[in-house]
Protein backbone atom coordinates (compact mmCIF):
# COMPACT_ATOMS: atom_id res chain seq x y z
CA UNK A 1 0.00 0.00 0.00
CA UNK A 2 1.55 3.27 -1.13
CA UNK A 3 0.27 6.81 -0.92
CA UNK A 4 1.33 9.99 -2.62
CA UNK A 5 3.64 11.92 -0.30
CA UNK A 6 2.75 15.52 0.40
CA UNK A 7 5.19 18.42 0.35
CA UNK A 8 5.21 21.38 2.71
CA UNK A 9 4.47 23.62 -0.29
CA UNK A 10 1.33 21.62 -1.09
CA UNK A 11 0.03 21.87 2.47
CA UNK A 12 0.79 25.59 2.77
CA UNK A 13 -0.84 26.27 -0.60
CA UNK A 14 -4.11 24.97 0.80
CA UNK A 15 -4.31 28.21 2.81
CA UNK A 16 -5.78 26.50 5.88
CA UNK A 17 -8.08 28.77 7.90
CA UNK A 18 -6.62 30.09 11.14
CA UNK A 19 -9.72 29.38 13.19
CA UNK A 20 -8.17 30.69 16.40
CA UNK A 21 -7.27 34.00 14.76
CA UNK A 22 -10.82 34.41 13.46
CA UNK A 23 -12.25 33.56 16.88
CA UNK A 24 -9.91 35.91 18.78
CA UNK A 25 -12.14 39.05 18.50
CA UNK A 26 -15.14 37.08 19.79
CA UNK A 27 -13.14 35.70 22.72
CA UNK A 28 -11.76 39.15 23.61
CA UNK A 29 -15.31 40.53 23.46
CA UNK A 30 -16.56 37.80 25.80
CA UNK A 31 -13.70 38.51 28.21
CA UNK A 32 -14.72 42.19 28.24
CA UNK A 33 -18.34 41.20 28.91
CA UNK A 34 -17.42 38.80 31.73
CA UNK A 35 -15.10 41.43 33.23
CA UNK A 36 -17.87 44.06 33.08
CA UNK A 37 -20.42 41.71 34.68
CA UNK A 38 -18.06 40.74 37.50
CA UNK A 39 -17.40 44.44 38.15
CA UNK A 40 -21.11 45.31 38.17
CA UNK A 41 -21.92 42.37 40.43
CA UNK A 42 -18.94 43.09 42.69
CA UNK A 43 -17.46 39.62 42.14
CA UNK A 44 -13.72 39.18 42.62
CA UNK A 45 -13.20 37.29 39.35
CA UNK A 46 -10.85 39.74 37.62
CA UNK A 47 -7.65 41.65 38.30
CA UNK A 48 -6.89 44.31 35.69
CA UNK A 49 -3.13 43.80 35.63
CA UNK A 50 -3.54 40.03 35.55
CA UNK A 51 -5.94 40.23 32.61
CA UNK A 52 -3.70 42.61 30.65
CA UNK A 53 -0.73 40.28 31.24
CA UNK A 54 -2.79 37.29 30.04
CA UNK A 55 -3.92 39.14 26.92
CA UNK A 56 -0.37 40.21 26.07
CA UNK A 57 0.88 36.63 26.56
CA UNK A 58 -1.90 35.35 24.32
CA UNK A 59 -1.24 37.85 21.53
CA UNK A 60 2.47 37.03 21.52
CA UNK A 61 1.55 33.35 21.33
CA UNK A 62 -0.63 33.93 18.27
CA UNK A 63 2.30 35.69 16.61
CA UNK A 64 4.70 32.89 17.54
CA UNK A 65 2.33 30.24 16.18
CA UNK A 66 2.17 32.09 12.87
CA UNK A 67 5.95 32.55 12.78
CA UNK A 68 6.72 28.86 13.30
CA UNK A 69 3.81 27.53 11.22
CA UNK A 70 6.16 26.06 8.61
CA UNK A 71 8.09 24.20 11.33
CA UNK A 72 5.00 22.72 12.99
CA UNK A 73 3.47 21.81 9.63
CA UNK A 74 6.80 20.30 8.60
CA UNK A 75 7.04 18.07 11.68
CA UNK A 76 3.53 16.67 11.26
CA UNK A 77 4.02 16.28 7.51
CA UNK A 78 7.33 14.46 7.96
CA UNK A 79 5.78 11.76 10.14
CA UNK A 80 2.62 11.55 8.01
CA UNK A 81 4.83 10.82 4.97
CA UNK A 82 6.82 8.20 6.93
CA UNK A 83 3.98 5.67 6.98
CA UNK A 84 2.54 3.99 3.87
CA UNK A 85 -1.08 4.20 5.03
CA UNK A 86 -3.52 7.07 5.29
CA UNK A 87 -7.03 7.62 6.59
CA UNK A 88 -9.41 8.90 3.90
CA UNK A 89 -10.11 12.64 4.06
CA UNK A 90 -13.81 12.26 4.95
CA UNK A 91 -16.19 13.73 7.54
CA UNK A 92 -15.77 10.77 9.87
CA UNK A 93 -11.98 11.18 9.74
CA UNK A 94 -12.49 14.51 11.54
CA UNK A 95 -14.50 12.79 14.29
CA UNK A 96 -11.91 10.06 14.79
CA UNK A 97 -9.01 12.52 14.64
CA UNK A 98 -10.62 14.83 17.18
CA UNK A 99 -11.04 11.98 19.67
CA UNK A 100 -7.50 10.69 19.03
CA UNK A 101 -6.01 14.16 19.43
CA UNK A 102 -7.92 14.54 22.67
CA UNK A 103 -6.41 11.29 23.95
CA UNK A 104 -2.92 12.64 23.30
CA UNK A 105 -3.86 16.04 24.72
CA UNK A 106 -4.76 14.24 27.96
CA UNK A 107 -1.33 12.60 28.15
CA UNK A 108 0.57 15.72 27.08
CA UNK A 109 -1.28 17.67 29.75
CA UNK A 110 -0.73 15.04 32.41
CA UNK A 111 2.99 14.77 31.68
CA UNK A 112 3.20 18.58 31.80
CA UNK A 113 2.04 18.38 35.44
CA UNK A 114 4.02 15.32 36.46
CA UNK A 115 7.42 16.15 34.95
CA UNK A 116 9.16 19.42 35.84
CA UNK A 117 10.73 20.01 32.42
CA UNK A 118 7.33 19.88 30.76
CA UNK A 119 5.73 21.74 33.66
CA UNK A 120 7.97 24.68 32.76
CA UNK A 121 6.22 24.77 29.35
CA UNK A 122 2.79 24.84 31.01
CA UNK A 123 3.06 26.65 34.36
CA UNK A 124 2.20 30.02 32.77
CA UNK A 125 -1.34 28.76 32.31
CA UNK A 126 -1.63 28.13 36.04
CA UNK A 127 0.14 31.07 37.65
CA UNK A 128 -2.94 33.31 37.84
CA UNK A 129 -4.81 33.51 41.13
CA UNK A 130 -7.99 34.34 39.21
CA UNK A 131 -10.18 32.10 37.10
CA UNK A 132 -11.91 33.71 34.16
CA UNK A 133 -12.01 33.59 30.37
CA UNK A 134 -8.81 35.62 30.04
CA UNK A 135 -6.89 32.78 31.74
CA UNK A 136 -7.38 30.73 28.55
CA UNK A 137 -5.01 33.21 26.83
CA UNK A 138 -2.16 32.41 29.25
CA UNK A 139 -0.28 29.81 27.22
CA UNK A 140 3.47 29.56 27.67
CA UNK A 141 5.73 30.87 24.94
CA UNK A 142 7.69 27.61 25.21
CA UNK A 143 4.64 25.34 24.88
CA UNK A 144 5.17 24.84 21.16
CA UNK A 145 7.74 22.08 21.74
CA UNK A 146 4.83 19.91 22.88
CA UNK A 147 4.09 19.27 19.21
CA UNK A 148 6.09 16.06 19.68
CA UNK A 149 3.23 14.58 21.71
CA UNK A 150 1.03 14.68 18.60
CA UNK A 151 3.38 12.77 16.31
CA UNK A 152 1.28 9.59 16.89
CA UNK A 153 -1.67 11.36 15.26
CA UNK A 154 0.37 11.86 12.09
CA UNK A 155 1.67 8.29 12.26
CA UNK A 156 -1.93 7.04 12.44
CA UNK A 157 -2.39 8.40 8.92
CA UNK A 158 -4.65 11.38 9.51
CA UNK A 159 -4.21 13.95 6.76
CA UNK A 160 -2.32 17.06 7.99
CA UNK A 161 -5.32 19.25 7.09
CA UNK A 162 -7.57 17.10 9.28
CA UNK A 163 -5.00 17.25 12.07
CA UNK A 164 -4.60 21.03 12.08
CA UNK A 165 -8.31 21.79 11.90
CA UNK A 166 -9.14 19.33 14.69
CA UNK A 167 -6.28 20.62 16.81
CA UNK A 168 -7.48 24.22 16.48
CA UNK A 169 -11.02 23.24 17.46
CA UNK A 170 -9.64 21.38 20.48
CA UNK A 171 -7.70 24.49 21.54
CA UNK A 172 -10.79 26.70 21.09
CA UNK A 173 -12.85 24.36 23.28
CA UNK A 174 -10.62 25.34 26.19
CA UNK A 175 -11.86 28.92 26.17
CA UNK A 176 -15.39 28.51 27.55
CA UNK A 177 -14.43 26.21 30.44
CA UNK A 178 -12.36 28.97 32.13
CA UNK A 179 -15.17 30.69 34.01
CA UNK A 180 -16.83 30.80 37.41
CA UNK A 181 -20.14 31.93 35.93
CA UNK A 182 -21.13 28.46 34.70
CA UNK A 183 -21.97 26.03 37.47
CA UNK A 184 -22.46 22.29 37.06
CA UNK A 185 -24.22 21.24 33.86
CA UNK A 186 -26.63 18.29 33.32
CA UNK A 187 -25.14 15.01 34.57
CA UNK A 188 -24.73 13.43 31.12
CA UNK A 189 -22.60 16.39 29.96
CA UNK A 190 -20.57 16.40 33.18
CA UNK A 191 -19.90 12.68 32.77
CA UNK A 192 -18.45 12.79 29.25
CA UNK A 193 -17.18 16.32 28.65
CA UNK A 194 -14.74 18.61 30.40
CA UNK A 195 -16.82 21.42 31.90
CA UNK A 196 -16.03 24.60 33.85
CA UNK A 197 -16.66 22.67 37.07
CA UNK A 198 -14.09 20.02 36.16
CA UNK A 199 -11.54 22.55 34.98
CA UNK A 200 -11.89 24.75 38.08
CA UNK A 201 -10.68 21.71 40.02
CA UNK A 202 -7.74 21.39 37.65
CA UNK A 203 -6.68 25.01 38.24
CA UNK A 204 -6.97 24.74 42.03
CA UNK A 205 -4.06 24.91 44.43
CA UNK A 206 -5.98 23.00 47.14
CA UNK A 207 -4.06 19.85 48.03
CA UNK A 208 -7.03 17.55 47.38
CA UNK A 209 -7.42 18.97 43.87
CA UNK A 210 -3.78 18.85 42.76
CA UNK A 211 -2.98 16.89 39.57
CA UNK A 212 -6.59 16.14 38.70
CA UNK A 213 -8.87 16.51 35.67
CA UNK A 214 -6.40 16.67 32.80
CA UNK A 215 -9.06 16.10 30.14
CA UNK A 216 -9.10 18.62 27.31
CA UNK A 217 -12.50 18.12 25.66
CA UNK A 218 -13.46 14.77 27.17
CA UNK A 219 -13.34 14.11 30.91
CA UNK A 220 -13.80 10.36 30.50
CA UNK A 221 -10.02 9.98 30.03
CA UNK A 222 -9.63 11.04 33.68
CA UNK A 223 -12.30 8.57 34.73
CA UNK A 224 -10.52 5.80 32.83
CA UNK A 225 -6.99 6.62 34.05
CA UNK A 226 -7.84 7.47 37.68
CA UNK A 227 -7.24 11.23 37.73
CA UNK A 228 -10.84 12.43 38.04
CA UNK A 229 -11.97 14.62 40.93
CA UNK A 230 -15.42 16.26 41.20
CA UNK A 231 -15.71 19.87 42.33
CA UNK A 232 -16.70 20.14 45.98
CA UNK A 233 -15.66 23.29 47.88
CA UNK A 234 -14.75 26.36 45.81
CA UNK A 235 -11.11 26.11 44.70
CA UNK A 236 -8.26 28.47 45.50
CA UNK A 237 -6.52 29.23 42.23
CA UNK A 238 -2.90 29.54 41.18
CA UNK A 239 0.21 27.69 42.30
CA UNK A 240 1.05 26.19 45.67
CA UNK A 241 3.78 28.84 45.76
CA UNK A 242 2.38 31.94 44.05
CA UNK A 243 4.55 33.97 41.68
CA UNK A 244 3.15 37.41 42.65
CA UNK A 245 4.09 39.08 39.37
CA UNK A 246 2.32 40.60 36.37
CA UNK A 247 5.47 40.69 34.23
CA UNK A 248 4.88 38.47 31.15
CA UNK A 249 8.59 37.56 31.03
CA UNK A 250 8.49 36.39 34.64
CA UNK A 251 5.20 34.56 34.12
CA UNK A 252 6.66 32.65 31.17
CA UNK A 253 10.15 31.89 32.43
CA UNK A 254 10.15 31.78 36.25
CA UNK A 255 10.10 27.98 36.32
CA UNK A 256 12.87 27.72 33.74
CA UNK A 257 14.96 30.12 35.85
CA UNK A 258 14.30 28.02 38.97
CA UNK A 259 15.34 24.86 37.12
CA UNK A 260 18.62 26.44 36.02
CA UNK A 261 19.33 27.61 39.58
CA UNK A 262 18.54 24.20 41.06
CA UNK A 263 20.81 22.47 38.54
CA UNK A 264 23.62 24.92 39.38
CA UNK A 265 23.20 24.10 43.09
CA UNK A 266 23.19 20.35 42.50
CA UNK A 267 26.05 18.31 43.92
CA UNK A 268 25.79 15.41 41.47
CA UNK A 269 24.46 14.46 38.06
CA UNK A 270 21.76 12.40 39.78
CA UNK A 271 20.57 15.44 41.70
CA UNK A 272 20.75 17.67 38.61
CA UNK A 273 18.64 15.15 36.68
CA UNK A 274 16.10 15.06 39.51
CA UNK A 275 15.89 18.86 39.54
CA UNK A 276 14.91 18.84 35.87
CA UNK A 277 12.65 15.81 35.56
CA UNK A 278 11.07 15.18 38.98
CA UNK A 279 7.37 15.56 39.69
CA UNK A 280 6.84 19.24 40.64
CA UNK A 281 4.54 18.40 43.56
CA UNK A 282 7.30 16.21 45.08
CA UNK A 283 10.21 18.58 44.43
CA UNK A 284 10.60 19.89 47.99
CA UNK A 285 10.70 16.36 49.42
CA UNK A 286 13.28 15.37 46.81
CA UNK A 287 15.43 18.41 47.64
CA UNK A 288 15.21 17.55 51.35
CA UNK A 289 16.26 13.98 50.59
CA UNK A 290 19.40 15.15 48.73
CA UNK A 291 20.26 17.56 51.57
CA UNK A 292 20.02 14.70 54.06
CA UNK A 293 22.27 12.54 51.88
CA UNK A 294 24.85 15.36 51.78
CA UNK A 295 24.81 15.60 55.58
CA UNK A 296 25.44 11.85 55.87
CA UNK A 297 28.42 12.11 53.49
CA UNK A 298 29.93 14.89 55.59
Amino acid sequence: MNKEKLTIEQVLSLDLPNIILYAAPIMIGLVALEWFLSYRQKKDFYDKKDTLAATFIGLVNVGMSAAIKVVTFGIILYFYNMVPWSIPHTWWAYVLCFIYIDFWRYWAHRIAHENRFWWATHVTHHNSEKYNWSVSFRLSWTQHIKIIFFVPVALAGFHPVVFFICHQIAVLYQFWIHTEYINKLPAVIEYFFTTPSHHRVHHASNEKYLDKNYGSTFIFWDRIFGTFMPEEERPNYGLTKQVKSYNPITLNFHEWADIVQDVKNSKSLKEAYAMVFSRPSELEQIKAKFREEEKVKV
